[in-house]
């Protein structure tokens, strides 16, 4: 019998879509439901390697955080090369470094607007807090908020 597939996902930013416009992704580990990020070392180098990633402009990293088996990112990206390369490179190299192993793809939405924005950065810092993990947002360590541009002026 054959079964449905998942098909791979696109992940290119349509002509249409102004550059530096902001995308929410989730980007899983393989094995869920144990502890791979939120771990001294593991944590601090992938929360090192998205503030590279922004300062040299590879994206602008409003907001990533880590939970211990994914992560959400509020990030822009240029034109070229584009989402899927700078994601998929980013995690070719913290599995590399830090053999963190990740699922195939990950997701992303674009978000259209400031007040969607904003409900996603609500969302992503309120997500430790509603798994249990800390009490108040602002005491969960794993986290990238870059604040040396406040919009995208990507290369």
């Amino acid at each position: 019998m054959n079964y449905p597939q998942r098909g791979r996902l696109l992940h290119e930013v349509p002509a249409w879509v102004a550059e530096g416009s902001f995308f929410f992704i989730t980007i899983n580990c393989a094995a869920r439901g144990s502890n791979q990020l939120c771990r001294a070392g593991i944590g601090e180098a992938v929360l090192a390697a998205a503030a590279h990633n922004h300062e040299k402009l590879a994206w602008h990293c409003r907001l990533m955080l880590l939970m211990p088996d994914h992560l959400h990112g509020i990030l822009a990206f240029p034109r070229e090369p584009g989402m899927k390369k700078t994601v998929s490179d980013w995690k070719h190299f913290l599995a590399a470094r830090q053999q963190i192993e990740w699922q195939r793809d990950f997701f992303d939405h674009r978000l259209r607007n400031h007040h969607e924005a904003q409900e996603k950065i609500n969302y992503v810092l309120m997500n430790p807090v509603r798994r249990g993990l800390c009490e108040r947002a602002e005491d969960w360590p794993w986290v990238c908020r870059p604040k040396d541009r406040t919009r995208p002026e990507l290369g």
